[in-house]
């Protein structure tokens, strides 16, 4: 049993971008932040980042998922065992495909194995309950926004941008008694974020990012590819909604017969676009977006995003958070959350019909018994 009071967390965070391994150490009641602890980072090697993108789009049983999971079980374990002092670990894993309301959710690792290694808890698969229940299963990291707006002292709604392979927003009222109070927040994908714009770096140049956003910088954005893009069914639907890394796929073929930096400021252009288009649902409109993850390093694409949402679009480092492991530092949040039986996504969150508390624990001493 996780003892009463506040624990040291470690969570983890392997995104859709496919660059490696982020781990961070939270001190939480799974209610409150009282501290931030230890971070570490583990980049993929390009072979990894192979067999990982191969496996992309791929369900259990097959050959590349079993090759990717040995690749995120094995760098998880190394990064990880560099810690001291965890209590529970929250494992996320790697998403190779993601359908809710079709065959659900895939992340590839097993929480078993990691805690054989690590002998420590660890909670995993956090969003197949979610999607059996009929949520999107995605985002998971608004309950932690909602406490990291309480963090801040924040006295007004605020949105949390995440920037990885896919965008997306959280909107918090932090008056709220809860996360899960109604209104407390509302979360969703706003659509491709880095992922197509990676996707073409590693096509044309073999790189893994365009690098401050340099390329875009110098080129034209055709606005018609933008506006096509735009008119994807996705965009008219409601939120809560969630989005699969290669749902866009076709935006790096729509962009085919660009040059290198136009065909870069357009994707660039896109990504803002969608956020500007998302922002569009929040119950009330917020001065400023609070930036996290990868692409927030990206000054075309901030630029781009402040002049199309009309708000101040800042780094969360401006207010003191890490957006290098905001995500890590959720999924230790939330593995606080589910060993205490607190929920992790609800109706405005994800969309499934009741708050749930999603994950399984997999404790070393339960199997080593069993095994």
């Amino acid at each position: 049993m996780l003892k009463g009071g506040a624990v040291w967390a470690l969570g983890t965070m392997s995104g859709t971008s496919l660059d490696g391994v982020d781990a961070a150490m939270v001190l939480t009641d799974g209610e409150r932040i009282l501290e931030f602890g230890e971070t570490a980072y583990r980049a993929y090697t390009p072979a990894e980042r192979a067999t990982l993108r191969a496996a992309l789009g791929h369900w259990p049983g097959a050959a590349e998922v079993e090759a990717a999971a040995e690749v995120v079980e094995a760098a998880h374990a190394e990064l990880l065992g560099r810690f001291r002092g965890a209590e529970l670990v929250g494992f996320h894993g790697q998403t190779l495909a993601h359908e809710p309301g079709g065959r659900g959710t895939h992340q590839a690792g097993s929480g078993e194995r990691l805690a054989r290694a690590l002998g420590v808890p660890v909670v995993w698969d956090f969003r197949s309950a979610d999607v059996k229940l009929g949520g999107q299963g995605a985002p998971l990291a608004p309950f932690y926004h909602f406490a990291c707006a309480r963090h801040l002292g924040a006295d007004r709604p605020l949105a949390f941008l995440n920037l990885g392979g896919v965008g997306n927003l959280t909107w918090v009222d932090p008056r709220q008694s809860s996360p899960e109070a109604p209104g407390a927040c509302l979360a969703f994908d706003t659509g491709p974020a880095n992922a197509p714009l990676n996707d073409l770096m590693q096509a044309r140049f073999g790189r893994t990012q365009d690098e401050g956003g340099r390329l875009a910088a110098r080129g034209r954005v055709d606005e018609a590819v933008v506006g096509r893009f735009l008119e994807n069914a996705f965009f008219y639907r409601m939120p809560p909604k969630s989005l699969d890394r290669n749902a866009f796929a076709d935006l790096v073929e729509a962009v085919a017969g660009l040059a290198d930096a136009d065909a870069a400021a357009t994707l660039t252009a896109a990504a803002a676009a969608a956020v500007a288009r998302g922002a569009g649902h929040f119950p009330t409109p917020v001065a400023r977006l609070l930036v996290t993850g990868g692409g927030r390093r990206n000054a075309t694409l901030m630029a781009m995003l402040e002049a199309r949402t009309g708000s101040e679009v800042v780094p969360v480092e401006q207010v003191g958070l890490d957006g290098d492991m905001l995500e890590a530092q959720a999924f230790a949040f939330l593995a606080v959350r589910v060993a205490r039986g607190l929920p992790t996504s609800g109706p405005s969150t994800t969309g499934v019909a009741a708050c749930v508390s999603g994950g399984r624990i997999s404790r070393p001493e339960e199997l080593a018994v069993g095994a």
